[in-house]
């Protein structure tokens, strides 16, 4: 079994975050600039083999009243363009509702953190909500 890495994937920035070795714990890895949907594909590929990813985790952002908007249109093009890429690493998708609010509100409740720093943190932050949810969910089964 490899790591799990969760994506906030957006059209300027993609949060990532990564499994501990056991796929219990999900951490803040990085944000990466998007740079189109199949260079973002590939440069995330990159990352899961040099960090022996074996399972890829995007958040799918669903409104609260279930329908779909641009974004989440955007994010599955991006999920195909990664299947077309690889057959090695799993792809999974979960309902990221709210994530990116969680975690505004902690970082500026708990971490009381500027708007400027908050801006480069929050993306990898929404990541690692997503990824866990989906590792807390998977544990249960």
């Amino acid at each position: 079994m490899g790591r799990f890495l969760g994506i906030d994937y957006g059209k300027k920035r993609i949060g990532l975050a990564l499994s501990d070795i056991m796929a219990i714990f999900a951490q803040p890895f990085d944000v990466i600039e998007s740079k189109g949907i199949k260079n973002d594909a590939l440069n995330i590929l990159k990352i899961s083999k040099e960090n022996s990813v074996s399972c890829i985790v995007i958040g799918i952002p669903i409104r609260l009243d279930t329908s779909e908007g641009e974004m989440a249109e955007l994010t599955k093009e991006f999920i195909e363009e990664l299947k077309k890429l690889t057959t090695e690493i799993k792809i999974d998708v979960i309902d990221e509702r709210l994530t990116t609010t969680q975690a505004e509100r902690m970082l500026t409740e708990e971490a009381n953190m500027s708007r400027e720093k908050r801006k480069n943190v929050r993306d990898k932050i929404a990541a690692t909500f997503i990824l866990q949810t989906y590792l807390d969910i998977k544990a249960g089964c």
